[in-house]
Formats: C-alpha cells, sequence, structure tokens
C-alpha cells in the first residue's frame, strides 16, 4: 500500500484537476487496490461481525472528490482515503462501525459513534450512567486497551445537563464524539501481517460499537 501514500502525499502537493487528470491511470490503479483491500477486510471483518458479509466494496468506500460548495477550501480532492465498514447498511448507515483512514502520517483504526445529534447523544450518555459497569468493562478489558487508549473527543468542560456533577464517572459523559482511534504504522497494507493488524483493530472495537448500537437502535 505504499503506492496508495504516495499518491496521496503527491496529491496533497499538488491538489488541483489539472495535475490529477495528468495522473489519472495513477489513480485508478490506486482505486483498483482500495476496492481489493476492501474486499479482504470485509471478509475477515465478516468471521467476527457476520452482518458485514452483506456488504460490497462500493458500500464501505467515498468518493475522492470533494463538496467544495458550502466551503470555504476549494481544492477539489481528499488527500485521505476512508473505508468505512458498517454492517449491515453500509457507510450511509446511522449505527457503528469500523473505519480506516489512510493518510500520509496519519494513518489510523477507529470506532465508535462520531458526531451524534443531541437526541442520540444524550440517550448516550444515559446508558453509560445507568450500565456503567459494561461500559468501563469494555473500556478496560485487556482487549481494547491493547489498542485504544480510551474514548472520546471534542470534550464538555462541565458535566453535561441532566447529570450529577459529583458522580465519579462524570468524565466518561463529557464527549461530544464517542470515539476511539489506534494509530497504524503506514507499513505495506497490502502484506498479511498489516491486514491481520487493521482486523484486531476492527474486533477490539467491536464490543464498543455493540454498546452504542444498542442506544442508536432504541433512540
Amino acid at each position: 500500500m505504499k503506492t496508495v501514500i504516495s499518491f496521496l502525499r503527491s496529491l496533497r502537493r499538488h491538489n488541483d484537476r489539472i495535475w490529477f487528470n495528468e495522473h489519472k491511470d495513477q489513480y485508478l490503479a490506486v482505486k483498483d487496490r482500495i476496492e481489493v483491500l476492501t474486499a479482504r477486510l470485509i471478509a475477515g471483518v465478516s468471521e467476527f461481525d457476520p452482518e458485514a458479509s452483506r456488504l460490497r466494496p462500493v458500500d464501505c468506500l467515498y468518493r475522492i472528490y470533494r463538496d467544495t460548495r458550502f466551503s470555504a477550501d476549494k481544492t477539489p480532492y481528499k488527500t485521505h482515503i476512508g473505508i468505512y465498514i458498517n454492517p449491515p447498511g453500509g457507510k450511509k448507515s446511522p449505527t457503528c462501525g469500523y473505519y480506516l483512514h489512510l493518510e500520509p502520517d496519519n494513518c489510523l483504526v477507529a470506532g465508535g459513534c462520531w458526531c451524534p445529534d443531541s437526541q442520540l447523544i444524550k440517550k448516550i450518555r444515559q446508558d453509560i450512567y445507568d450500565n456503567v459497569e459494561e461500559y468501563l468493562e469494555i473500556l478496560d478489558s485487556e482487549g481494547f486497551c491493547e489498542y485504544y487508549d480510551g474514548v472520546g473527543d471534542n470534550l464538555l468542560k462541565t458535566a453535561p445537563k441532566g447529570f450529577p456533577k459529583d458522580w465519579e464517572h462524570i468524565d466518561l459523559l463529557k464527549p461530544r464524539d464517542f470515539t476511539a482511534y489506534s494509530p497504524l504504522p503506514e507499513g505495506d497494507l497490502d502484506s498479511p501481517v498489516s491486514i491481520k493488524a487493521v482486523l484486531d483493530r476492527m474486533r477490539a472495537v467491536k464490543p464498543l460499537n455493540d454498546f452504542f448500537n444498542y442506544s442508536i437502535t432504541e433512540s
């Protein structure tokens, strides 16, 4: 996968349509390799999350073309590749899945719930509050801790409304994004060792996804 990272690095330096069109064959070769990688990951995820077997690469991949209509940044192309294996509905499903981010100097695997709306974030916080022992068991498990440092981004400065400020686990409720990230060496993602490294991280985040997916499906 070094060729993928190399292409993205060049695209980051030359993010314009003229350069992209001149290197379209390179991009199409990258696209083919990513589709093969995605198919391998779907097969691997299906071993511990059987619903993933319903997915195809097209259900998990995003376009490289940016929507610049409402953005101050008018560069036309994304300089990363995202693979989101989200069974059973695919990348547009509201549930939590398994995300692989490929970007020069910033490759990672992620899971959890990103950017929930106000109703869902309230439900997630209530479920954590009501089931904190189960939640802590997930966060403290050996498999999770091997790859993830914790859960949560974009933290509130104080306790969220409706929860006691002196609760001993109040920090668990402060994130606005309940996501977990695991950095990944760029390496050669075509190799069985690297594929296993990605799948091990995805397997480790499944219990967290399951916890949040209960909140999502019940909200």
